[in-house]
């Protein structure tokens, strides 16, 4: 039985229902919920949403994301990988010079997998004509959409850095500012893409006109991106990973995903008793920490281009292999145990459910914001930055190349519980994903409703020794750390900072919702 009290000071309460729809952005939130009202699946409203989202939230994500999806359907967990790799003209050893990945520009952009990424699922689960899926979003583009607050902040905040890409700031600030919250904005670009992408099943995106635009402004702007690079882009379809964790198994997708870092760090509490502790408990937060701090460590050392990695993922979660780690923590005292942690990014992630019993986890991201600053003229397109995964350590398995796809932060979760489905669910954030994986699967193992898990205060490894926690977390709690030795900061206010989740959990016939209150999201059912 759930514990249905919300003893954080949010107001937000989860929503039951036979179909259940939870996103970062109420209008993605109606767009997905108004498939299942017509009869589609819990694949159908993904698709809606995920495409609604690249118009109402294109801070955090845009057509020109990746993404990555788990869904449980006929009895079986599915993995998807839609990342797109490197151009394969790639200049390289133009990147080597300058000593640094970059992070804007054509030489920070991979292929754009999302799009391929919907018609992939919908062709393998959906019930609704594409177009069907796909309007929603249109009209929004087309029409106008009210800026939610969180997303009218982050645009504002994205002016001055994309000030010097002509066609970005035409797009997104055409009177040389973005729009206030509240303001109607309209995207035509954007809505004359998914028209095509609706009319051509993803066709036109990567082989037609749209294909033909991207390389044009590759070429011209001194880009690698080929027809070649774009045509012969495919998704994968993956076996999620999976370890135990209390009564419940914990999948993530295997790399170039950093779902690793929670598979690890989860394995390893499951051998401390974290899911039989209090999780309030600054024990168990300490194991949490060491715990992660160890799964960051084998992500760092190991994720990269499935083509490319180093070390078969199945070994990193071999039962004595976790039993060793496990032994390394020290349950009173903190150790330095990973390399610095990544930078910040930004992501949008959603889950939905039906009545027929299909769940989707599903997470796509330009990741930083509006990506590279990168936008095909015409066509509203913000070419994401995915690029600066890469890294420049000769040898190592996620090495800049072309072809190759590099490492990504973005990853949904998914709980299966005596081999049925038991809860769809992820934290967007950057390297806060595979930590806010961890903690609100420690809640809602140990019974806490979804809302009161994904609102609960959270912490942060920051690498080394260092730890951030939001202000919600008990004075004695963090003194206890502090004495354990983390080097521990408060942060100013509970925030995106800490990453921002929705969770679908199944309980008997009935589908559970919450969404996150750190972002503009929202839970529907019916």
């Amino acid at each position: 039985m759930l514990n249905w009290t919300l003893p954080w000071g949010v107001t937000r309460e989860p929503v039951l229902g036979r179909n259940v729809v939870a996103t970062s952005q109420p209008l993605a939130a109606q767009a997905g919920m108004r498939m299942l009202q017509q009869g589609g699946t819990a694949a159908d409203a993904t698709v809606a949403a995920a495409a609604a989202l690249t118009v109402v939230e294109p801070t955090s994500n845009g057509l020109g994301s990746d993404a990555f999806a788990m869904w449980w359907q006929d009895g079986m967990l599915h993995g998807l990988n839609a990342s797109g790799r490197a151009p394969a003209a790639l200049d390289v050893d133009r990147i080597v010079a300058k000593g640094v990945m970059p992070r804007l520009g054509w030489d920070a952009v991979t292929v754009p997998g999302a799009v391929s990424g919907w018609i992939e699922l919908w062709k393998a689960a959906g019930r609704l004509p594409l177009q069907t899926c796909l309007q929603p979003a249109i009209d929004y583009a087309r029409d106008g959409f009210p800026v939610s607050p969180q997303t009218g902040r982050s645009w504002a905040g994205a002016v001055d850095r994309f000030r010097n890409f002509e066609h970005w700031m035409n797009t997104f600030a055409p009177d040389g500012r973005a729009p206030t919250i509240g303001a109607v904005c309209r995207l035509p670009g954007h809505a004359r893409t998914l028209e095509a992408i609706a009319a051509t099943e993803g066709a036109e995106f990567y082989e037609g006109e749209i294909a033909q635009a991207i390389v044009r402004a590759a070429s011209a702007q001194g880009g690698a991106m080929s027809m070649d690079d774009l045509s012969l882009h495919a998704p994968l379809r993956v076996d999620p990973l999976k370890v135990r964790y209390g009564d419940v198994d914990l999948h993530e997708l295997p790399p170039n995903g950093q779902g690793l870092a929670a598979l690890v760090a989860a394995g390893i509490l499951h051998r401390l008793g974290g899911p039989d502790m209090d999780q309030d408990d600054p024990a168990t937060l300490h194991l949490q920490i060491e715990a992660m701090k160890l799964g960051f460590k084998d992500a760092h050392d190991h994720v990269a281009c499935p083509d490319r990695l180093n070390i078969d993922p199945l070994s990193l979660l071999d039962a004595e292999r976790l039993d060793g780690l496990a032994e390394v923590i020290d349950p009173c005292t903190a150790q330095a145990l990973c390399a610095p942690v990544g930078q910040w990014s930004s992501t949008v992630y959603l889950a939905c459910a039906d009545a027929e019993g299909m769940a989707v986890s599903f997470i796509q991201s330009n990741y930083e914001g509006f990506g590279s600053g990168v936008v095909i003229p015409d066509w509203g397109i913000a070419m994401q930055n995915r690029g600066s995964g890469f890294v420049l350590e000769p040898g190592h398995p996620n090495n800049v190349q072309g072809g190759a796809r590099p490492y990504h932060t973005i990853i949904p979760g998914f709980t299966t519980q005596d081999n049925a489905v038991h809860m769809a669910f992820g934290v967007m954030g950057g390297p806060m994903q595979p930590q806010g994986h961890l903690q609100v699967l420690g809640r809602c193992v140990a019974g806490w409703n979804p809302q009161a898990a994904l609102d609960a205060p959270r912490w942060r490894v920051d690498g080394g020794m260092r730890v951030c926690v939001e202000p919600q977390l008990p004075m004695a709690t963090v003194d206890a750390l502090i004495a354990m030795g983390h080097e521990v900061t408060c942060a100013d206010e509970r925030s995106v900072a800490f990453g921002g989740g929705q969770v679908v959990l199944r309980q008997d016939e009935t589908w559970i919702g919450a969404s996150d209150c750190r972002r503009d999201g929202q839970a529907l059912a019916f």
